[in-house]
């Protein structure tokens, strides 16, 4: 009898995982798939209940890591369908810097709201620094302050967005969904006053004309 075979939106859904996560699995040969005549990627029964079996396979994300997948996915799709014209402006060498640093950027936040208050503040000065760094590039590449702002409001809108409907959210105790928003915002709000310092440290500080 031949397996039954699944998409990626059901295998991640009977693994309780982002799709984002499962083809990352599958890319990094966590768990193996098939490909249809049509070029699709595939999940055989076995390989999800192999998985669900491994006692060392996590059997769910973090709340952070729903959190970034869910993110990166809303952000890369209103990317893909809407210009923007702080993203048109940059060379493609000088995106993949920022991409990076922007990775860099989240890893932190995920961090810094799964983490005990007693280290927080080392993983904030991290992420003061590495948005500084991403400041000081942007600067450099002739982005005006706005649209700085419109960037990083851009992201940040994404990542509350994600937070709001994430399933594991509406399972939480209130207490517990307070203490992630207030975290995120924290750490959002001190990434937007480096930026903001930056720009004034360096001069860069314009306002674009009516």
């Amino acid at each position: 009898m031949s397996d039954v075979l699944f998409s990626l939106k059901e295998a991640s859904s009977q693994l309780g995982v982002h799709p984002v996560t499962l083809r990352r699995w599958a890319e990094g040969g966590k768990i193996e798939t098939v490909r249809t005549p049509g070029g699709h990627r595939r999940f055989s029964e076995s390989e999800i209940n192999r998985l669900k079996m491994q006692t060392e396979a996590p059997q769910s994300e973090t709340i952070g890591e729903q959190l970034r997948d869910s993110a990166l996915t809303s952000t890369r799709a209103d990317l893909a369908t809407h210009s923007a014209g702080w993203i048109d402006s940059i060379s493609q060498k000088d995106k993949e810097e920022k991409r990076l640093l922007g990775r860099r950027l989240m890893g932190l936040l995920m961090q810094y709201v799964a983490s005990e208050d007693g280290d927080s503040e080392d993983i904030m000065n991290e992420g003061r620094v590495t948005a500084r760094i991403y400041a000081k590039s942007i600067v450099m590449s002739g982005i005006s302050l706005q649209d700085a702002l419109r960037a990083t409001n851009f992201f940040r809108d994404h990542i509350l967005e994600s937070a709001v409907v994430l399933p594991d959210t509406a399972r939480r105790r209130p207490e517990a969904n307070q203490k992630m928003f207030r975290k995120l915002n924290e750490f959002l709000n001190e990434v937007q006053l480096v930026i903001a310092n930056c720009y004034e440290a360096m001069g860069a500080v314009g306002y674009e004309e009516d």
